[in-house]
């Protein structure tokens, strides 16, 4: 490891620069920092704690560490990689849907655990929500977590480990993860980027993690979607049925943009690594590079809902008239002449319709018509006289 990469921790570890990014998860970074240092990384850990805590963040580092020549470094090519979420021996695993994990997802990824890492010595494989592994996929995965190849190490998440089947706890290293307060998200998300506190704020209400946000603010078409929402926001009282759902088809339709960039991505990893895949091993990347689009479709409406939940959190604000800053500043007036033409009552009616919108998308409800039941939901809320005492 070079003298240039790395820093000291005061448990005098040395610590890659791939580890600093994880200041404010202190114990953490230490444990990872001396595990590499000794050589004893374990086979695999379940990182525990709140969404936006850093688990994602420290996954991508810790990979980073392993997989990158320099120990760590975060400039070079494998490091930009990892933290693009283009490296072919990274591979991240989400829920097939709000049900939970596919058996047939666990045993693709059993039977690419027993393929050679296709550019570096080591295989990171990373679970995401392992809370959603029902019996039948963690039975599975059991015996590959507890014996995998040398070359392969694991990395679960949740949010709690309670909430993790007790055979898949018992076979990791768990690591706990403690809730950043909102000042240190923020803080979190302008050491990342340049960015101010306000658009911090905003990218936090829409995003949830100081990780999501800093790709949220780093993506001018995510940005070009929220500044279309809040239009659409702001004249949703005086528009007809009619361009209520025109207005839903042009949401959904944006919100596919950004997948364009994915596609791109995942057509780049096959191009470069396909004379290595056999043509098993061809169709399970095509069968995951599937689910990853379906996920990001999903996720993007969902980005969406937390936007419109950000905005009439806000009118409520104002509706009560409660001496605290709304997130939204750069729609303040939208969400003063909102507040003006409707009550209470009927905003937190239109809550209530994000949140249903939210429970439709779990069940596998078309976005398009979520969003548009939702958007005319939120039309009648509003605009509904309240109810008298």
């Amino acid at each position: 490891m070079t003298q240039e990469s790395t820093h000291t921790t005061q448990n005098t570890y040395p610590l890659p620069q791939a580890l600093t990014r994880l200041q404010d998860q202190p114990q953490v970074q230490n444990l990872l920092a001396r595990a590499l240092h000794e050589h004893k990384l374990g086979h695999a850990y379940l990182f525990v704690g709140a969404p936006g805590s850093g688990k994602g963040l420290a996954a991508k580092a810790l990979a980073q560490c392993v997989l990158c020549a320099q120990g760590g470094d975060a400039a070079c090519d494998d490091c930009i990689r990892i933290s693009r979420g283009t490296h072919p021996d990274v591979h991240v695993l989400t829920p097939a849907s709000a049900n939970g994990y596919l058996i047939e997802q666990i045993r693709q990824l059993i039977a690419d655990v027993s393929l050679a890492p296709m550019r570096s010595t080591h295989k990171i494989y990373v679970i995401d929500r392992a809370d959603l592994l029902r019996e039948n996929s963690a039975n599975a995965l059991l015996k590959t977590i507890e014996e995998p190849p040398a070359d392969t190490i694991f990395i679960l998440s949740a949010r709690s480990s309670s909430a993790v089947l007790p055979t898949i706890v018992s076979r990791c290293q768990v690591v706990a993860f403690r809730t950043l307060t909102d000042a240190a998200a923020k803080a979190a998300i302008m050491r990342e980027i340049s960015a101010t506190e306000q658009e911090a704020r905003i990218a936090l209400a829409a995003t949830g993690t100081p990780g999501r946000a800093v790709e949220f603010l780093q993506s001018s078409t995510r940005k070009n979607i929220r500044r279309q929402l809040i239009d659409v926001f702001g004249n949703l009282l005086r528009n007809d049925s009619w361009d209520v759902l025109t207005s839903a088809k042009e949401l959904i339709e944006a919100a596919k943009i950004p997948l364009g960039d994915v596609k791109r991505a995942q057509e780049e990893a096959l191009a470069q690594n396909e004379d290595f895949l056999t043509s098993a091993a061809l169709k399970q990347v095509e069968a995951a590079n599937k689910r990853e689009l379906t996920a990001r479709e999903r996720s993007g409406i969902i980005e969406m809902l937390a936007i419109l939940e950000s905005l009439l959190r806000d009118v409520l604000l104002c509706c009560e008239a409660v001496d605290e800053e709304i997130v939204n500043t750069d729609a303040a007036g939208i969400i003063d002449r909102v507040a003006s033409q409707t009550h209470t009552q009927g905003v937190l009616g239109a809550l209530a319709a994000v949140q249903e919108a939210q429970y439709n998308l779990d069940r596998s409800v078309s976005p398009q018509l979520t969003l548009e039941v939702m958007l005319l939901h939120i039309k009648e809320a509003l605009t509904c006289p309240p109810l008298s005492r």
